[in-house]
C-alpha cells in the first residue's frame, strides 16, 4: 500500500513539474549543482558520498547503485519501479521530503524551475 501512495505522489509531482522539462542551460546548471557537491559527485572517478554519485541518473531506476547505502524510503520506491526520468527528478529537488517521504536527504529544494532545468541539463552531461 505504501508503494502505491509513493507512486501516487511521485505522479502528482511529476505533473506539476512538467512545465520546467524544457532545454536547461548546463554551464548555469555547473554553477547551482555547487550546492549538491557536499554531498554528491559528478564526472570522472566520482565516488559516494552522503549521497550517491549522479553519473547516469537521467533515465535510470532509482537505488542501483551497490556501493550506497539508500534509505527504507528509497529501496521501497525502487521496488515500486520509480525511475529518474526528467519529470520524477525535477519533483525530488523541488522539494525532496515532499516528493519521498522518509528521504535521507536533507537538502530543501530549489525554489526556481529554470534552477531545476539547468541542473537536469547538467546531470544530462554525466551520462
Amino acid at each position: 500500500m505504501k508503494t502505491t501512495k509513493i507512486a501516487t505522489i511521485a505522479t502528482l509531482l511529476a505533473a506539476l513539474a512538467a512545465p520546467v522539462m524544457a532545454d536547461g542551460d548546463a554551464k548555469k546548471g555547473a554553477k547551482i549543482f555547487k550546492k549538491c557537491k557536499a554531498c554528491h559527485a559528478v564526472g570522472e572517478g566520482a565516488k559516494n558520498k552522503v549521497g550517491p554519485t549522479l553519473n547516469g541518473i537521467i533515465g535510470s531506476a532509482a537505488g542501483l547503485n551497490p556501493d550506497f547505502k539508500y534509505s527504507g524510503a528509497m529501496k521501497e520506491a525502487a521496488a515500486g519501479g520509480l525511475e529518474w526520468d526528467a519529470e520524477n527528478l525535477a519533483a525530488f529537488l523541488t522539494k525532496p521530503k515532499t516528493f519521498m517521504k522518509g528521504t535521507k536527504m536533507s537538502f530543501a529544494g530549489l525554489r526556481k524551475e529554470s534552477d531545476i532545468e539547468n541542473v537536469l541539463a547538467y546531470l544530462a552531461t554525466f551520462e
